[in-house]
């Protein structure tokens, strides 16, 4: 199955660092959220100077460096998942394109291998949409989309230029600043959804979900599914400083990757119906 056909119906997409705490328990628990009802699995791949994520998610990169967690090894983790479901590598541009042989064209290395272990698309946080084609070409050649992440802010001739090279489904930003749980849901949700209705392509909204509630009221909003990364990363966290077995925290993933999946079918019944459907 494309990344697009997974949201005929609202999606739910959840985000694990690979390797966070350690490679075992996490791909326990990246098995765990497909168990869930996860549609796409995002996955990442730690980098140093992860610019886009808030503290949340970058303990869980420092944990995941910590645990010897190399691009390769990522390869080796993705290889090693029991999942039916599409898995995205979520990382940073230098790993891209630093990886592989010194006398390699750069790039095509990483996009081969991810290829080869059924990675089927990249979010890419530093990568603008004026400096993707070379990746963009990449991922024609081998079968992979490319999702772009659109801010509150994005608009105009940059919003065109996104659009023109994204593929899959684009991640909404759906507030200003960096990721990380929060209680209430931003604002600027629905405006920019509506400013993204003339684009033909699956929109999933991202930063500050943490509950089915949330899922539901973003997806009756006009979303094609949601993205929770801290709310999520925050278990994996409470589970490794209290110890407790890597059985009860899957459990736990389990458990919200059920509550966040039912929101975002309860919140696609809530949208209204076009006459004569």
């Amino acid at each position: 199955m494309t990344l697009e056909a997974v949201f005929d119906k609202p999606a739910f997409v959840p985000y694990l660092a690979a390797g966070d705490p350690d490679f075992e328990a996490s791909v326990e628990y990246v098995e765990a959220l497909a168990d869930g009802g996860a549609d796409i699995i995002e996955l990442g791949l730690p980098f140093s100077e992860p610019i886009a994520e808030g503290p949340t998610i970058q303990q869980a990169i420092v944990r995941s460096l910590e645990g010897g967690m190399t691009p390769e090894r990522f390869f080796e983790f993705v290889e090693a998942l029991n999942v039916e479901v599409p898995l995205v590598c979520m990382t940073y541009y230098n790993l891209i394109y630093q990886f592989g042989p010194e006398d390699a064209e750069p790039v095509r290395p990483f996009v081969e291998r991810a290829a080869e272990v059924g990675i089927e698309g990249f979010v890419v946080p530093d990568l603008p949409a004026e400096e993707a084609d070379l990746l963009r070409g990449y991922c024609d050649e081998y079968g992979l989309d490319l999702v772009f992440i659109v801010a509150p802010t994005t608009a105009g001739d940059r919003l065109d230029r996104m659009m023109e090279r994204v593929s899959g489904y684009v991640y909404v930003q759906a507030r200003l600043g960096v990721t990380g749980a929060r209680e209430e849901l931003s604002d600027h949700t629905e405006e920019t959804l509506a400013r993204l209705e003339g684009y033909d392509v699956p929109k999933a909204v991202g930063f500050g979900i943490s509950s089915g509630e949330h899922a539901e009221a973003v997806v009756a909003a006009g979303a094609d599914g949601v993205i929770v990364g801290s709310a999520l990363v925050d278990i994996v966290a409470e589970g490794h400083e209290s110890g407790e077995s890597t059985e009860m925290t899957a459990a736990k993933l389990r458990s919200l990757a059920e509550e966040l999946k039912r929101g975002a079918l309860a919140g696609g019944e809530r949208r209204p119906r076009p006459e004569g459907t």
